[in-house]
């Protein structure tokens, strides 16, 4: 077990001290509190998180992956490795997931893409489906959480995942992630926990170990490679322990490679700019399954970086940077960068007005939810064979 000492270093490490109470910024995998544009420096400087700026990046990555071209992946540890992975034509593995508590919705979108342009940038996906931390978190019954799983995973089918390169897992039946509190308990304490999480039921902190076999997964079952984990910055709090723990496993005598990770914007809520997106208001997101007709009034209603009036905003010009119609296409919904950066333009400058804008953005949103949906039916039973 971890000595007193040991957990007083890893609190400062994690810049949190047991006595420390939560503050407004806190990273809490679990919460609701929006992080806002202003606190990514600050908490890279935290958190140890790199800029990823700062590294070399070849140019073919940068084409083939939209989130960072357009910065919206802005930090990242070891990512060096993954690229050293792709120059010398070395194996990797992805690895991502998701929580199977409903239907997939316009917050699991980001996380989704970046995965597939990492599998089509030559790794391997590891993909698992957490119906432990979903009962966890939202007491779920795992027969429930097994059929949002195939739906969900249909939803990453149509996306663009290739199903010959990924392996998916649920949980509940992969022994290797299922047993990881018992294997990681000697090496962890409530008060290690707490420093890193604050004070959560014990539940939440048993499925952080959990999550940790899911992590380390790629190596533990496979072979000792890099392994990327694309996340937005809320899930920081798992990379961290998980890269403490992966020091007491070796494989044939060979230590693991603490795994890689990148860190995305968090994307608002369709409703208010400044709060994540949450199922206690409907308005803040829409999932797929939703009628047409009620997606194309959450976007017609969603906030926007409009002006007072028509007068103020073709003389000052709109401010997209605050937009939720403009985050959308840019985070997801637009593939071109030039017709991206046109409308940016057209706004800043006042040609573009909100209400042409929304109707326009809700056209082209809705289009792809119709062709997305009917390439997810002919998907489904592939998703089910993938779960067996």
């Amino acid at each position: 077990m971890n000595s007193d000492k040991e957990d007083k270093d890893l609190a400062k490490e994690n810049n949190t001290d047991e006595n420390k109470s939560n503050n407004e910024k806190e990273i809490d995998p679990w919460g609701n509190k929006l992080i806002g544009d202003d606190d990514y420096e600050r908490l890279c400087e935290e958190f140890g998180i790199q800029k990823i700026e700062e590294i070399d990046i070849p140019a073919t990555i940068y084409e083939r992956f939209r989130s960072l071209r357009r910065k919206i992946i802005f930090g990242h540890r070891d990512f060096e490795l993954i690229i050293k992975a792709i120059n010398y034509n070395k194996r990797w593995a992805v690895m991502s997931g998701i929580k199977p508590s409903g239907k997939f919705h316009l917050g699991s979108m980001l996380t989704a893409i970046e995965m597939i342009n990492l599998q089509q940038l030559g790794g391997y996906v590891y993909y698992a489906i957490a119906d432990i931390e979903s009962y966890a978190d939202n007491e779920m019954p795992f027969e429930v959480t097994r059929k949002y799983a195939i739906d969900n995973l249909a939803d990453m089918l149509a996306l663009g995942l290739d199903p010959d390169k990924a392996y998916v897992w649920l949980q509940s039946k992969e022994e290797i992630v299922n047993k990881m509190p018992y294997i990681v308990g000697t090496h962890v304490t409530n008060a290690m926990l707490k420093a890193i999480y604050g004070d959560k039921p014990f539940s939440l902190y048993l499925a952080a170990l959990v999550q940790v076999g899911d992590i380390l997964l790629p190596q533990l079952k496979d072979e000792i490679m890099p392994t990327v984990v694309p996340v937005g910055i809320d899930q920081d709090p798992h990379i961290r322990l998980t890269r403490d723990l992966s020091r007491f496993f070796q494989k044939n005598g060979e230590s693991l490679f603490k795994p890689s990770s990148t860190y995305h914007k968090l994307m608002p809520g369709l409703d208010d700019i400044t709060k994540k997106m949450n199922k206690s208001r409907p308005n803040s997101y829409f999932t797929f399954d939703e009628d047409l007709k009620v997606i194309r009034k959450k976007i017609l209603n969603a906030f926007s970086g409009g002006r007072n009036n028509k007068d103020e905003q073709i003389k000052l010009g709109g401010v997209p940077e605050r937009c939720m119609v403009y985050k959308m296409l840019d985070f997801l919904f637009e593939n071109d960068d030039g017709e991206l950066n046109e409308r940016y333009i057209r706004c800043k400058s006042g040609q573009l007005l909100c209400g042409p804008c929304k109707k326009e953005v809700a056209d082209k949103v809705l289009k792809f939810i119709e062709q997305h949906n009917k390439q997810k039916e002919k998907l489904l039973q592939i998703a089910e064979k993938m779960l067996k």
